[in-house]
C-alpha cells in the first residue's frame, strides 16, 4: 500500500503547495497526512464546491497549482464552479484533484449500495468534464504519475486529477472523541426515540447515525425513518418537504459535518413550525476517520437562531435531551 506520508511529501517536491476539501474513508491516513503537512496551507471545508473556489483564489493569487481532495460522491458539488468557472472555455484555471474512487465496480470490489451508481459513471464524470486523469492503486509508481499529471496541468491550464481505488492507502488513523465529558451518539438517538411518540416521522442524515438509529428502531419498533444513506447535508430539506404536507411533527437527526455542508437551506427549513431539527455535533467527520469538520468549535445552535428557528438549545446530558424534546413536542414553533 501506498505510504500517506510519502505521498504528501511528493505532492509538495511537485510545488504544489497548497490544499482544501472533504475527508474521505478511502484515504483517511492520507486526509491526516495533507492536514499535518499542509498546515496553515490547508483549508478544511464545508462542502466539495467551496473546496474548488478555495483552490481558485488560491490560483489567482499565486499562479501555483492547488489541490483539492474529495470523495466522488462529492464531484455533484464540485461540479459547478469547475464547469462554470475553472474549465477551459472559461477561466482556465489548473487544479490538481484526488478523488477516492467509491463504488468502482470490480469481482474483487464490494461497497455500499449507494456508492454504487457513482462509482459506475465517475470516469464519465471525469472525462465530461474534460478532467483528465489517472487511476492509482496500491502498486501504481504514484511519483511518476503526480509529476505527468503536474507537468500537463500547468503546461496546458487544465483540470486534472489522480482517481484513487480501494485499499490503495495506509489507513492507520483512529478517531478520537472530544476532551468535553458528552453522552455518546447512540445513548442519546436511544433517549429521542424512546422520548418521540409512536410512528413519529424521522429523517436521519448520512453516516453512522442513520445506521445506529437503524439498529435501535430494528429493537424498538416505534418510528417511520428515511435513511438519508447518501446526499450528504440534504436531510433536513427531506425533512422539510415532508414537514409541509403533514400536520404532524417531522423530525430531522443530522451531523454537524452534514448541517454546514448546504448550511443555506436551513434558511427554508426553519419556516416549518412542525419541523423539530436535532444535530448531533462530535466536530468531526466521524464516519469517514474522524477528521474535523468546518464548524469545529462554533456554536450550531445559536447560528440555528439565526437562520430562523424560532426555539434553540444546547444539550450536553442526556436529562438535558429528555427534558427539551418534551419541551420540543409542546412547541408550535420550529425548533433546534
Amino acid at each position: 500500500m501506498i505510504n500517506s506520508k510519502e505521498f504528501v511529501k511528493t505532492l509538495r517536491k511537485n510545488d504544489i503547495l497548497f490544499a482544501s476539501g472533504i475527508p474521505d474513508s478511502m484515504t483517511k491516513d492520507l486526509c491526516f497526512e495533507i492536514e499535518k503537512q499542509y498546515n496553515n496551507n490547508h483549508v478544511r471545508c464545508a462542502n466539495e464546491g467551496s473546496a474548488i473556489a478555495e483552490a481558485i483564489g488560491f490560483y489567482l493569487k499565486k499562479k501555483k497549482l492547488p489541490l483539492v481532495y474529495m470523495q466522488n460522491s462529492g464531484l455533484g458539488n464540485a461540479i459547478n464552479p469547475i464547469i462554470s468557472l475553472a474549465h477551459k472555455k472559461i477561466f482556465n484555471i489548473p487544479l490538481f484533484l484526488i478523488i477516492g474512487w467509491r463504488g468502482e465496480l470490480g469481482k474483487d470490489i464490494k461497497d455500499e449500495p449507494q456508492h454504487i451508481k457513482q462509482g459506475e459513471v465517475t470516469k464519465n464524470f471525469l472525462n465530461n468534464l474534460d478532467i483528465i486523469y489517472e487511476i492509482i492503486d496500491a502498486k501504481s509508481d504514484f511519483k511518476k504519475k503526480i509529476l505527468k499529471l503536474k507537468k500537463i496541468s500547468l503546461k496546458k491550464k487544465r483540470i486534472v486529477a489522480l482517481l484513487i481505488r480501494k485499499n490503495s492507502f495506509e489507513n492507520k488513523k483512529n478517531y478520537k472523541t472530544q476532551k468535553e465529558k458528552l453522552p455518546t451518539r447512540e445513548q442519546a438517538l436511544k433517549c429521542l426515540v424512546n422520548e418521540i411518540p409512536k410512528n413519529s416521522i424521522v429523517v436521519s442524515t448520512t453516516g453512522i447515525l442513520s445506521r445506529e438509529l437503524h439498529e435501535i428502531n430494528n429493537y424498538m419498533k416505534k418510528i417511520n425513518n428515511f435513511m438519508c444513506v447518501g446526499g450528504m447535508g440534504h436531510a433536513s430539506s427531506i425533512a422539510s418537504g415532508i414537514a409541509k404536507n403533514t400536520k404532524k411533527k417531522v423530525f430531522c437527526f443530522d451531523g454537524d459535518g452534514a448541517f454546514t455542508m448546504h448550511l443555506g437551506s436551513l434558511t427554508t427549513t426553519s419556516k416549518n413550525k412542525n419541523l423539530v431539527h436535532v444535530v448531533f455535533n462530535n466536530g468531526s467527520h466521524e464516519s469517514v476517520g474522524g477528521q474535523k469538520t468546518s464548524s469545529n468549535g462554533l456554536k450550531l445552535f445559536k447560528i440555528a437562531s439565526t437562520l430562523g428557528y424560532n426555539y434553540h438549545f444546547r444539550c450536553t446530558k442526556i436529562d438535558d435531551v429528555k427534558k427539551l424534546i418534551k419541551l420540543a413536542l409542546k412547541k408550535i414553533k420550529v425548533t433546534f
